[in-house]
């Protein structure tokens, strides 16, 4: 009987077990009409079970999640969205004021801007946006400053982007956030799409099916099917135009090649004051000496000397930056801070005093 059966009358209580290789015992229980009742050892099967199955594929789903988003993608949910930063007018704070060195590139964009403003002036004798323009020019001469400067002009909003945000190692990830941009860019129009180093997308193809040249050709497809009539302009930005498609070069993709070349001396000096509105000066500081002294500087290059430039004035103890500080930082930013400690022989004397010869005879010439 069992254990804790109090009562013990004739009708006894037993266990039944099956035995192993019983195959009929289940048989002779249904033949005989004994009344049968299961008792479930655990009553966390369910429970266990769940944990078994679900536990593995949350921590899997938590793991792909974490890489994904390490990458960039914004998680499994994000993986194809645009991760381009959306700026309005305000946030960019960017004018054509705040460009200097530039006329040429300025005057052609200017136009741009004025369609944006005055749509209806060009489209009533049936001129078109161009779709896209392509500022071209080497590193440090302002283009991503002049993309900023066209959407601060137009009052739109600016969606700002690099080539390399569109290239994943999922296939067919760029393709969907080339997509994505231009639906986002689409219904906040009229905007402005700035791809800064559109080279890393852009490159000629040389066929294949990697997913560089699956999101150029999306991207080549999105560039032929929007509207411009509804104020959307592409603008890009590289310093290799010799390496990119000539299918994203030719006129209804990018319309416009906008040259952003080294400045001159006179923009030079409107780069050096530019840069230097929020700089305390003293009165020995001559900008046109700056700029005779900087041939072939770009504009980053003069706001570097200018930052440096504080810095040598505070440094030395002064309130205010003097000529001198200029000069030092001219020295720093194009050849390096002066070596004090360093014994020149007499023929390295001899070839540097050769060297600057040569520079001085140039600049005279």
């Amino acid at each position: 009987p069992k254990a804790e059966a109090t009562e013990y009358s004739q009708q006894m209580k037993y266990y039944v077990v099956r035995i192993e290789g019983d195959y009929q015992f289940l048989n002779r229980v249904l033949e005989n009409n004994v009344i049968t009742n299961r008792e479930n050892g655990s009553t966390n099967a369910l429970l266990i079970a769940l944990l078994n199955y679900a536990v593995p594929f949350l921590i899997l789903l938590f793991l792909m999640n974490f890489t994904m988003k390490r990458m960039g993608g914004g998680g499994i949910m994000g993986v194809g969205k645009s991760n381009a930063k959306m700026y309005v007018q305000k946030e960019t704070g960017i004018t054509f004021k705040d460009v200097a060195g530039e006329d040429e590139a300025k005057e052609s964009l200017t136009e741009i801007v004025d369609f944006l403003h005055n749509p209806g002036k060009y489209t009533k004798i049936g001129a078109k946006l161009p779709k896209g323009a392509l500022l071209v020019g080497p590193p440090g001469t302002g283009k991503t400053l002049l993309a900023k400067a066209v959407a601060g002009e137009a009052h739109v909003p600016f969606y700002s982007l690099s080539g390399s945000d569109f290239v994943e190692m999922f296939v067919g990830v760029g393709a969907s956030r080339v997509r994505d941009l231009f639906k986002n860019a689409t219904e906040n129009a009229p905007c402005i799409i700035f791809i800064d180093e559109i080279d890393a997308i852009g490159r000629s193809r040389v066929g294949g099916n990697d997913e560089r040249e699956q999101t150029l050709n999306q991207l080549l497809s999105e560039m032929d099917g929007f509207d411009s009539t509804k104020g959307l302009l592409v603008l890009g930005a590289t310093n290799r135009p010799e390496i990119l498609d000539p299918a994203l070069l030719r006129p209804g993709r990018f319309d416009r090649r906008v040259v952003v070349d080294k400045p001159d001396l006179n923009g030079r000096i409107n780069i050096l004051k530019v840069h230097s509105k929020e700089v305390l000066l003293d009165e020995t500081v001559d900008f046109k000496e700056i700029a005779l002294a900087t041939s072939g500087a770009v504009g980053a290059d003069l706001a570097n000397m200018m930052n440096e430039a504080a810095i040598n004035a505070v440094k030395n103890g002064r309130s205010a930056v003097s000529q001198k500080d200029l000069f030092e930082a001219v020295e720093v930013v194009l050849v390096g801070k002066e070596k004090k400690d360093r014994i020149m022989s007499k023929e390295e004397r001899r070839i540097v005093s050769y060297h600057e010869v040569g520079h001085a005879l140039v600049s005279a010439l």
